[in-house]
Formats: C-alpha cells, structure tokens, sequence
C-alpha cells in the first residue's frame, strides 16, 4: 500500500515526502490502524471550491476535503489540500506554511482513522490530537 503526493494546478509544496509518510504511519499506529492507499492531492482554492461545491454541495473555501474509503483498520482515502488556504491560514494563526500544512495533512489523517469535528467538543479533541501529532514529526 501507498501513501503518494500529487498536484492538481499547483506547484508541489516543499514537503519531505518519506518524512511524511513514516509520520502518517506512525500516527495512524497510534490509533490502531495501518495506511493503505492515501493519495494527498495539493490543489488551489478554486479547486477545492468546485469540490465542495460538487461532491458536498457546500458553497466556501475549505483547508482539506477528505474522502475517507477506509475498511476496517486499514485507512484509505484521498486528502484534497488548499495550498491556497493553507498559506491564508498560516498568516490567520501566526503559524509557518510548514506548520499549517503539516496540521493539515494529519488533520486529514485524523478523519480517516474515525475522528470527527463538527459535534460540540470534537473539535477541541481534533486539535488536541494534531497538536500531539506535530509534536511526534520530525523537523
């Protein structure tokens, strides 16, 4: 199984690919789950815009869309990054772009492995375990 990195319209943002990866496995083994087929997909706001719009008739901009095709403990699903966003979003938060792409990626990785934010209190417990989890990365 594979974890892979691709661009739709955007230049590839400056990650370590097998970091990354070993971090994304890492994390996931926290939770009881092993990586399968995760294919982060870094794209521009108007590209996650069409995606909102088209696949979760929501009508705004969004950091990541994750698509979650997980079967049992094995986490599968494409994760679709706003570069765009993710750059908005590091200047809102007072953070690096690497920081908040990082937080976004695992953010993604979370939702695979049955975490959710939208109910009272998931999301104070999504932030928690993102935070945990960029402590775990290497720099």
């Amino acid at each position: 199984m594979a974890i892979s990195y691709q661009t739709d319209d955007v230049k590839m943002p400056a990650i370590a690919k097998r970091d990354v990866t070993t971090w994304i496995k890492a994390i996931a083994g926290t939770y009881g789950k092993k990586a399968g087929e995760i294919t982060c997909i870094f794209c521009s706001d108007e590209k996650i815009l069409e995606i909102n719009r088209t696949y979760l008739q929501h009508n705004y901009y969004t950091d990541i869309i994750t698509f979650d095709y997980t079967k049992g403990n094995k986490i599968s699903g494409d994760l679709f990054i706003s570069v765009d966003t993710v750059a908005t979003n590091a200047e809102r938060f007072k953070s690096t772009y690497d920081e908040e792409l990082h937080r976004v990626i695992i953010h993604g990785i979370l939702h695979l492995c049955g975490m959710k934010d939208k109910e009272p209190g998931e999301r104070e417990k999504m932030e928690e375990a993102e935070n945990k989890a960029l402590s775990l990365r290497k720099q």
